[in-house]
């Protein structure tokens, strides 16, 4: 596998670990507990997640998350709790991923991975932060449902597929800019006028 493969797939699971750590950590230690997505060698470092204590409390984590990121306003007080988690979580993933005899990759996928993690975790937490400001409670559950549904089937497919990894990692990042970018504008126009006025 090509560094650039490898890159992606780390990028790909640092970027979900954004929306979802529990859920990557839960799902990546499974797969290689069941051998169900058959990962290559170069990931067999991460067999420490298919260890059943930390299956255990990743899944356990991954649960509460599912349920706490379905109620209004809860979901952005965990989100605010792992603004400091999620991006640490995925860098380690990332550090993980690549080649251990390689100090310069290591170095460069803790940087990259807790940044990717940084980047989608902020996007989220500001849509989540506006999806809450609708009155009806619909909306909430809708888009974390979707998070989830996303977050499993990507992981899933990045793992299986190295150059898919490379794409998911571009098209993720470029959401995610997106997503900042909106959020950027409407906090101007909320700010704006009451700025220049005071």
């Amino acid at each position: 596998m090509s560094i650039v493969e490898i890159l992606g797939v780390a990028a790909s699971v640092s970027l979900l670990a954004g929306w979802r750590l529990y859920l990557c950590v839960f799902a990546v230690g499974l797969a290689m507990r069941t051998g169900w997505v058959p990962l290559p060698d170069h990931l067999m470092q991460l067999d420490i997640l298919a260890n059943p204590w930390v299956l255990g409390v990743a899944g356990l984590l991954a649960l509460i998350e599912f349920a706490a990121d379905k109620v209004m306003w809860i979901d952005s007080a965990w989100d605010a709790v792992h603004t400091l988690v999620r991006p640490v979580g995925g860098a380690l993933l990332a550090l993980a991923i690549v080649d251990p005899s390689k100090p310069e990759w290591q170095v460069i996928a803790v940087l990259l991975g807790g940044g990717a993690s940084l980047l989608t975790h902020s996007a989220k937490a500001g849509t989540r932060a506006v999806v809450n400001a609708s009155p009806e409670p619909v909306s909430n559950v809708v888009v974390s449902t979707g998070e989830d549904v996303a977050t499993g089937g990507l992981l899933v497919l990045a793992l299986a597929n190295p150059i898919a990894a490379v794409v998911i990692a571009l098209g993720i990042v470029g959401a995610a800019v997106a997503a900042l970018v909106v959020l950027r504008r409407m906090l101007a126009r909320l700010i704006g006028p009451k700025a220049k006025t005071g």
